[in-house]
């Protein structure tokens, strides 16, 4: 994925609130979220076989992987980073392998308590639990301030956005928000992409996910269609 949001409310029914949306080559083969995998729930790149979000439904656990910067792994020993969600929905934490393997990385790893990252950059590995509030994740990292156009833009906005009171209550606001705002793809803001390459490779946003983590079990939605938001269905409860 290219942008992970994650709101966190501990006093609310809701406590966290997690928005993602995938970039990737058009031309990837993928299929959306199901039990690809005993027991975990996400979508499946059918090239690597891993995945960029996998949901533990007993526990309420999500992992999220997001591309990072910095060096890559070796090509003789590199391992897909689509196996890390997997494994640190099931498990809780961050796996332990040995992650010169892996080419850089930010993985999230959330439940109704809260929300923790880990950032990768080839050489060093760094830990950090998120606080109350509202955060976005991008590939340079967790943004704090102001300087990525897309996070000054959709934080304030994620961060003003009513949160839903129940697992069933609509959540619309969330819903348009996630799939971009109506801002045009060519935007230096914009969280859904579209970029046709001089090779003629197409480079964009092909899936949005919505989840909602609470006491009570964990709603997600989830949509192909990125520019509409009409167009979610659920995932969970199934």
């Amino acid at each position: 994925m290219c942008t992970v949001v994650v709101s966190i409310d501990p006093s609310a029914e809701i406590p966290l609130i997690l928005v993602g949306v995938r970039d990737e080559f058009t031309g990837r083969p993928w299929v959306p979220p199901a039990e690809h995998w005993p027991g975990l729930i996400g979508g499946r790149d059918l090239q690597a076989g891993g995945t960029w979000l996998a949901v533990d439904p007993p526990t309420r656990r999500v992992g999220a992987l997001l591309n990072g910067r910095g060096v890559l792994a070796p090509e003789e020993t590199r391992r897909s980073r689509g196996e890390l969600p997997l494994r640190a929905a099931a498990e809780g934490r961050l796996p332990d392998l040995d992650l010169t393997c892996y080419d850089p990385f930010h993985l999230v790893l959330a439940d109704p308590g809260g929300a923790r990252l880990w950032h990768w950059n080839g050489v060093l590995l760094g830990e950090e639990e998120l606080p109350p509030g509202t955060h976005m994740i991008v590939n340079s990292g967790w943004e704090q301030g102001d300087e990525n156009e897309r996070v000054a833009f959709f934080r304030p906005l994620f961060a003003k956005a009513g949160r839903p009171a129940t697992l069933d209550a609509p959540w619309e606001e969330w819903r348009e928000l996630a799939t971009g705002a109506g801002l045009p793809s060519g935007d230096p803001r914009a969280m859904i992409i579209h970029h046709e390459l001089p090779d003629g490779r197409v480079f964009g946003s092909l899936s949005v996910t919505l989840l909602a983590l609470a006491a009570g079990g964990v709603r997600y939605d989830f949509t192909e269609d990125p520019r509409d938001p009409a167009a979610f269905r659920r995932v969970l409860p199934g």
